[in-house]
Order: C-alpha cells, then structure tokens, then sequence
C-alpha cells in the first residue's frame, strides 16, 4: 500500500521525531511510505479565524500534493480533522470544488485499514491516555488508541479520570483565553497525576505541548509522548 506521511506543521516544526516514529511503524507493518515535500498548512488556523480565501488556496494545495496515494496518514486528530470535516464545508461556503484525498489518523489507519491492533511494539512503563478532543469528537475514533496500547508488550494502561473533557489547547483559544486555558490544563493535569502514570499518551503533540508544559514547570516527573512514538517502539530499543 502507497501510504503518504501528512505530518502537519506543529509535528514538522518541534516534534520531528513523531513523524520518524509513524514513518518506522507503517514501513515495519508493510506500507511503502513517501513524503511529500511540498506539503504545507492545512489551513486549520486560517479558517478558523476567518481567513477563509486562503484556507481554500491551502486546501486547493494540499489535494494538489496528496493525490495519487491510497492513504494519508497524519499523527493528529487535530488536523486530519480539518481536512475530512472542514474541507467539504469551506468548499460548499466558498462555492468551489476542492479535492478531499483520503485522510486517517493514525490509530484510524491502523485499525480499520491494516486491520492490527498489535503492532509488535514493547513499552515497559506505565501510561495514560488523553483522547484530544478532534480525535474524540470530530474524527470518533473512539477506543482504537487504546485497543493499540493494549496490545503493547511491557505496558501498563491506566485509565484518566475525565479523560473526555480538553486540556484547554485549541489552537488559537489558548492564544484568545489563556486564563481559561490554563485553568482547563491545571485540571487535566490534577487528573494525570491521580492515575500514577510515568507517561501521559495522546495522538496530538498539540495537547501534549500544553499539558507538557505544566506537567514539566510543577515538576512532576511525568513524561508525554504520542501514540506513534510509544508504537514503534521495539525490545530493540530497549
């Protein structure tokens, strides 16, 4: 399977080594995996603030760039999201016709289209799982994130309380309300420190980098890591 790496601005600008990660996981699974380099934004922010013209000359380029390949894979809820929800929406606002390629999440790709929950990867710590909000209620992926954790040799997954309220990230509300949002962080970050867990888990560095940012300035010792970077671990990276 031609599978395409959408590795989205955030994870492409601070966290390269999660798009690594999905690349090493899908080529172990069997999926020739390509980049395409002349990828760019989603549009995500610009919509989402108004700019709708330019979100549509974004989502022009990126059908440009993505067609051909049987999937594209993003490591984030976030901004597979755009692409699947938004894209129809602005097109039908803008009255023009734009090309929707064939987008999943990660956990999405590998459970309904290689149809694996076991991945063959090996994490002896114990986690905790974070469901983002475009993950849980724009994409629904539901419970396969952790059905793949699961399955992971060594891993010990405990449940967060609250796991279904935001981390108060949102993009651009976290810029617009930060009050708001760091009281929504403080919350989700009460919660993580009540399961004892070493790693807090989630398919969107976003949310990870703000719900990072106080687990590390309370020094609390807790590490976050995405979903890819946890599955395509081996016993060889031990």
């Amino acid at each position: 399977m031609r599978v395409a790496l959408f590795i989205t601005c955030v994870n492409d600008t601070l966290f390269p080594g999660t798009g690594r990660a999905v690349v090493s996981l899908l080529r172990r699974l069997g999926c020739e995996v390509e980049f395409p380099a002349a990828q760019t934004c989603c549009g995500q922010m610009h919509v989402n603030t108004g700019y709708q013209a330019e979100g549509v000359k974004l989502a022009r380029h990126f059908g440009e760039v993505f067609a051909g390949y049987d999937a594209v894979v993003a490591p984030s809820g976030s901004c597979a999201s755009m692409v699947r929800e938004q894209y129809p929406r602005l097109a039908r606002a803008a009255g023009v016709t734009l090309t929707v390629p064939k987008v999943y999440d990660l956990s999405e790709f590998l459970v309904d289209v290689l149809e694996v929950t076991d991945v063959g990867a090996y994490f002896p710590h114990r986690v905790t799982y974070h469901p983002t909000c475009h993950s849980l209620r724009g994409l629904r992926v539901g419970d396969k994130p952790t059905k793949l954790l699961e399955q992971v040799r060594g891993l010990e997954l405990v449940p967060l309380p609250a796991a279904d309220e935001c981390c108060g990230f949102g993009g651009t509300f976290a810029v617009k309300n930060p009050a708001i949002s760091s009281a929504m962080c403080a919350d989700k970050v009460r919660n993580v420190m009540d399961t004892g867990a070493e790693v807090l888990c989630a398919a969107d560095n976003s949310c990870l980098m703000h719900i990072g940012g106080t687990l590390k300035r309370q020094r609390t010792g807790v590490r976050v890591m995405h979903l890819a970077e946890i599955l395509a671990r081996t016993e060889a990276d031990k």
